[in-house]
């Protein structure tokens, strides 16, 4: 497991898109301000990274984060930036919170939905779903990464299907379900083949 060093970035100022319940943009807020009880849906992004072997990566979110704090999910999520393209805004944070670039991605489930509640926050998104390959070593970024490790993909799909008292019942709810879909699909029986 690799864990981060206590390197220091700005606050994060980004705003959101805002969308209305057929995902269409109906504007913008400020990321820090709508994350509350009453969260409004807004457009997101999730990426799940596998290294050679078949493993996955998983992060753990700095314990600082105002959502889901200290929390282990997958490799990076985040949220495009108006005016954005998503895959752009994919690179972008593996970048910001990995410091990995030249990851292929490619974007497997592009309607995922969820709503999902942790201390009182609410977290409300369209979310739509990258895979792709990644055998390098990740920077943390100690703002946003408390720490990563590799983890074996069917235990963590097995342990998302069944709710098993595994380590794995811990992690964020949107990793889980995006893996029961994941899973569900043949998608990842290619991706080494196109990426």
């Amino acid at each position: 497991m690799l864990e981060a060093s206590p390197i220091s970035t700005t606050p994060d100022l980004e705003e959101v898109v805002l969308l209305c319940p057929l995902g269409r943009p109906i504007g913008t807020a400020a990321k820090s301000r709508i994350h509350t009880d009453r969260t409004p849906l807004h457009s997101a992004f999730s990426i799940f990274l596998f290294n050679q072997d078949g493993d996955m990566l998983v992060q753990q979110r700095a314990w600082s984060k105002q959502t889901w704090p200290g929390i282990w999910s997958n490799a990076c999520c985040g949220h495009p930036l108006p005016g954005e393209a998503l895959e752009a805004a994919a690179h972008r944070r593996l970048h910001d919170e990995l410091g990995l670039t030249n990851v292929r991605l490619h974007l497997a489930l592009p309607k995922f939905r969820y709503r999902a509640t942790f201390l009182g926050i609410v977290e409300n998104e369209i979310c739509p779903v990258f895979i792709g390959q990644c055998d390098g070593t990740p920077e943390l970024n100690p703002d946003e990464v408390a720490a990563v490790d590799w983890v074996n993909w069917g235990a963590f799909v097995h342990a998302a299907q069944t709710r098993s008292a595994s380590h794995f019942a811990h992690f964020s709810p949107w990793s889980r379900l995006e893996a029961k879909e994941l899973a569900a699909s043949d998608i990842l029986l290619h991706l080494f083949q196109d990426l």
